[in-house]
C-alpha cells in the first residue's frame, strides 16, 4: 500500500512538490545585509577627532585590529574608545604588546591639541617599549585632486 507524500490523502495522484521556497531565505539575508550596512561605518577604531592633513602614503594595515591612541582637543588620552589616565598607559600597553611585538601603535592626535601633549604621549608610549609608532593624518586636498579621489 503506496503512502503519498505531502497529499492529505493517501493514493491520490497529485505530484510532490520538491522546489525549495527561497523567500524567506532572501528576506533573511536582505535583513542582515542592511544590519551590516548600518553597522560597518561605526566599526572605526578610536574616537572621532579632527585629524591633520598630510600627503604622505597610507601604511598597509593587518588583520588584526591596530592599537590606537587619541588626543582630544581638549588634551584627552583615549586607548581605542576608551579614556585612559596618561600615566596607565604602559601598564596597559605592554601586556597588550607582548602577544604583538613588532605591532605599530597609531596615534590620532586632533589639529587643534597642543604639540607638547602629543610629546608627552609620544614620550609615555617609548618608556612602554613601543618602538613602531604611527601617526594618523587625513589626505590633504592637493593629493586628493592629484590621485583622483
Amino acid at each position: 500500500m503506496p503512502f503519498g507524500v505531502g497529499s492529505p490523502h493517501p493514493g491520490d495522484d497529485e505530484p510532490v512538490l520538491s522546489d525549495i521556497n527561497v523567500t524567506p531565505l532572501v528576506d533573511v539575508m536582505l535583513v542582515l545585509l542592511i544590519i551590516f550596512m548600518i553597522t560597518a561605518p561605526m566599526l572605526h577604531q578610536g574616537i572621532e577627532v579632527a585629524l591633520p592633513k598630510a600627503d604622505a602614503q597610507p601604511l598597509p594595515m593587518r588583520d588584526e585590529s591596530p592599537i590606537v591612541v587619541s588626543i582630544r582637543q581638549d588634551g584627552m588620552v583615549y586607548l581605542a574608545d576608551e579614556p585612559i589616565h596618561p600615566t596607565r598607559l604602559e601598564e596597559v600597553l605592554v601586556p597588550m604588546l607582548q602577544n604583538r611585538p613588532d605591532e605599530p601603535v597609531f596615534i590620532k592626535g586632533d589639529r587643534g591639541v597642543e604639540y607638547g601633549r602629543v610629546i608627552e604621549v609620544l614620550d609615555l608610549l617609548h618608556q612602554a617599549g613601543v618602538t613602531r609608532i604611527g601617526m594618523v593624518t587625513d589626505r590633504s586636498e592637493g593629493s586628493r585632486r592629484r590621485s583622483g579621489g
